[in-house]
C-alpha cells in the first residue's frame, strides 16, 4: 500500500470504564443499526447505567431485544418527546431508579418522507413544523427534564448533520431542523453552564441506518462524501459512538457548546 492509499478504519476501540457508577438517559434508539444504539453499546460498555426509551409497541419490541445484549440491564421506558407528559414521567421514574442523572443522548430526529426529496419550495407548513419540532425542540424539552436531575453537573450530547450549514441535496427541511438543533445547543450551554452542565452536537458524517435510506438519493451522496472526504472513506457508526463517549466523559469537562465533526474531514473540503 502507497502512502497516499487510505488505511482501512481501525477497530471499535477498547474503553476502560471512563463512565462507572454514572447513570445516562439515550433517547432515539431504533434498531440495531441506528447510531443511538451505537452510542449505547460504546457508553454501556464503559460502566455507564442506561436508560433507553421507545416511542410506540413497535420500536418497544426492537428496544428490548437489544437491550437484552448489554452487560448491565437497562431501565425503559416509554417516550414521545412531542408529549410533554410522558417526557415528565420519563424523568420522575428515572428519578425513581436512578436518584440522579449524569447525561443524556438526543439522537432524534423526524421529517416526513416527501419532505426528503425534490424541491424545497414545496415544503409543508404541517411538514416544516413537525421536523422542527421533533429534531430540535425536542432536546430543549429534554434537557430542561434533565436538569434538575443533573445535581453534580452532566453533559447533554445530540446528533447533528452538516445539512445544517450546506445545502444537501434532498435533505431540505432537515437541514433547517439541524440548524435550529446546532443553535439551541449554543443557547442551552451558555444557559445550563453554570450548573456544570455541557451541551454539545456531534456532527456525523452518512451512515447507512435504516432512517438515513429515507433520504432521495442517500447511496449517491455515500459515495460522494467517500471520495472526497480527505481520509477518503466513509465512517461508521462506532467513531460516532466514541465521540459520544469522549463528550459523555470527564475527558471533555472543557468543551461545550461545540459541534464536533466525525466525517472523515469532508466538512472542509469545498464540495
Amino acid at each position: 500500500m502507497t502512502s497516499l492509499q487510505a488505511e482501512k478504519p481501525h477497530p471499535a476501540v477498547e474503553h476502560v470504564p471512563l463512565l462507572k457508577g454514572k447513570k445516562i438517559a439515550v433517547f432515539g434508539v431504533a434498531n440495531k443499526w441506528s447510531i443511538a444504539w451505537a452510542i449505547t453499546q460504546a457508553l454501556s460498555r464503559a460502566g455507564a447505567q442506561i436508560a433507553l426509551t421507545y416511542i410506540d409497541e413497535r420500536t418497544e419490541e426492537k428496544v428490548r431485544s437489544l437491550a437484552a445484549t448489554l452487560p448491565h440491564h437497562p431501565l425503559i421506558l416509554p417516550c414521545d418527546v412531542t408529549q410533554e407528559d410522558q417526557v415528565d414521567t420519563v424523568f420522575a421514574k428515572i428519578k425513581h431508579e436512578f436518584g440522579t442523572l449524569d447525561g443524556i443522548i438526543h439522537a432524534i430526529a423526524f421529517a416526513k418522507k416527501e419532505e426528503l426529496e425534490g424541491s424545497f419550495l414545496k415544503t409543508s407548513r404541517d411538514g416544516f413544523r413537525i421536523a422542527l419540532e421533533v429534531s430540535a425542540y425536542s432536546l430543549v424539552t429534554l434537557a430542561r427534564a434533565a436538569a434538575p436531575l443533573m445535581e453534580s453537573g452532566g453533559s447533554i450530547v445530540t446528533l447533528s448533520y452538516i445539512g445544517g450549514k450546506r445545502v444537501i441535496p434532498n435533505y431540505n427541511v432537515m437541514g433547517v431542523a439541524k440548524a435550529a438543533l446546532e443553535c439551541c445547543v449554543r443557547y442551552l450551554a451558555a444557559e445550563l453552564g453554570e450548573k456544570n452542565i455541557r451541551v454539545n452536537a456531534i456532527s456525523a458524517g452518512p451512515v447507512n441506518t435504516l432512517a438515513a435510506r429515507g433520504i432521495g438519493g442517500f447511496q449517491d451522496l455515500v459515495k460522494h462524501v467517500g471520495n472526497k472526504a480527505p481520509l477518503k472513506r466513509n465512517i461508521e457508526a462506532e467513531e460516532v459512538a466514541d465521540t459520544a463517549l469522549y463528550l459523555a466523559s470527564a475527558l471533555s469537562r472543557g468543551v461545550t457548546g461545540e459541534t464536533l465533526y466525525v466525517d472523515a474531514g469532508y466538512h472542509i473540503v469545498g464540495a
